[in-house]
């Protein structure tokens, strides 16, 4: 039988996102930021979907933890996220690799990013953890993870999401009974087991777990005192609980949010240029597989203060227009053609030019009669005119970062040695 609660278990929670990674694979779109800094969907960046779960699952206090080249990232939260107030219970820690604990030592993996910080952690005296990663996009409500967490008398509750088996090599991958009880954890198994009466489908971490505060701080200090650990969640103190204590499995599908538009749960890790890419242009389609028009469950974000987009000149092969695209504020497609593309804020688009499949990042200039198909522009860039990208595969591989999908990646840099 299912307890009833009094109040929701997610006001005695507090929220720590690891927001500490590069996102290497994002080439040179995280040379400059970490990975959950990258900006998503025409308005917002990636770690806002991780902090807007927890707000809108009634979570009030929470903690990020960063590393790699932080500082827009720590500028992003202190615009959007400065509206959390202490007189409320409410709080918004950003914790950067401060070497709190040794001045030799940075995060040493996901782990150690909370143990440098219990104390931070105790001031708050939070009940539970939900510990996050900051660098995926979805719509998950944590309430409901952690009913079943308190339900199920578990240690530690882990997230997960239902795969294909040939594709869970890529995760850590958990093996259950048939009450969802963890019997097994291993990191991108080449052969993963799979889910109990299905043989094609395995189990993956989401790399989200929820634990009582005080075990969690137990586990903490009795993995930084075990030589040869690596310090991480997945790696360490995961598959020690499944060896020694009660994990437990909780499933996206129990817990994702769907507007009623949306058919079935959405969870992307962008982590590459490719699906950086097919998670941006799924966001054009007419009924989009994640709804960002959903004000029950809305994507929190920093608000600029700017002009409404604008679209000028009417013309035969002059005139302002976008078809199948986001464009954002402070935009002006001044006539030119957007098809099937995301224009951040801040984009100026020049006469006759043309963009298809692109995903433009924010105060981008287009230059008159350019034409570019399947590229992300990284932020400023300034595209000469007449230039062409997507036609000429060799010549786009010997400018530009060019993935095996056909995507190209432009950055100033890239632009600059075109001069």
């Amino acid at each position: 039988m299912r307890k009833s609660y009094s109040q929701p278990l997610a006001r005695d929670a507090m929220a720590y996102v690891l927001a500490g990674g590069r996102g290497s694979r994002l080439k040179e779109l995280t040379d400059n930021r970490a990975k959950p800094a990258v900006y998503f969907g025409g308005v917002s960046r990636i770690i806002d979907f991780a902090l807007s779960n927890a707000i809108n699952s009634g979570i009030r206090r929470i903690g990020v933890a960063t590393q790699y080249k932080a500082h827009s990232l720590i500028r992003h939260m202190n615009r959007a996220w400065n509206f959390m107030r202490p007189e409320r219970n409410e709080s918004f820690d950003i914790l950067p690799a401060s070497q709190r604990i040794s001045e030799l030592l940075w995060y040493e993996g996901t782990a150690d990013a909370v143990y440098q910080n219990i104390d931070i952690i105790q001031a708050h005296a939070p009940k539970h953890m939900v510990i996050l990663a900051g660098d995926h996009i979805y719509k998950m409500d944590y309430e409901l993870m952690l009913q079943q967490h308190v339900n199920s008398g578990a240690d530690v509750t882990v997230g997960c999401l239902v795969v294909p088996k040939a594709e869970a090599t890529g995760f850590g991958v958990m093996a259950v009974d048939e009450n969802s009880v963890i019997t097994s954890f291993v990191e991108k198994p080449a052969d993963p087991p799979t889910i109990p009466g299905d043989p094609d489908h395995a189990l993956a971490s989401m790399g989200i777990y929820v634990f009582e505060t005080q075990f969690l701080f137990d586990q903490l200090r009795r993995d930084a005192a075990t030589p040869g650990s690596n310090r991480d969640f997945g790696g360490d103190i995961i598959p020690y609980i499944v060896q020694h204590g009660k994990a437990v499995a909780h499933r996206f599908t129990d817990s994702c949010i769907r507007a009623a538009e949306e058919i079935g749960e959405y969870w992307r890790d962008v982590g590459t240029l490719d699906a950086y890419f097919d998670a941006n242009l799924d966001l054009t389609d007419t009924v989009p597989a994640l709804n960002m028009y959903d004000r029950e469950w809305p994507i929190w974000t920093d608000q600029i203060i700017a002009a409404p987009a604008k679209f000028v000149h009417d013309e035969e092969g002059r005139r302002g227009m976008a078809i199948s695209s986001l464009i954002s504020q402070d935009c002006i497609v001044s006539g030119a053609l957007a098809k099937r593309s995301l224009l951040f804020t801040g984009v100026k688009m020049g006469s006759f030019s043309r963009v298809e499949e692109a995903v433009i990042l924010p105060y981008c200039n287009i230059g008159r009669g350019a034409r570019l198909k399947r590229v992300i522009l990284d932020s400023g860039v300034r595209i000469p005119e007449g230039l062409v990208v997507g036609e000429d595969p060799e010549l786009d591989a010997r400018r530009f970062r060019r993935t095996d999908n056909g995507v190209c990646l432009i950055t100033k840099a890239m632009i600059d040695k075109l001069v």
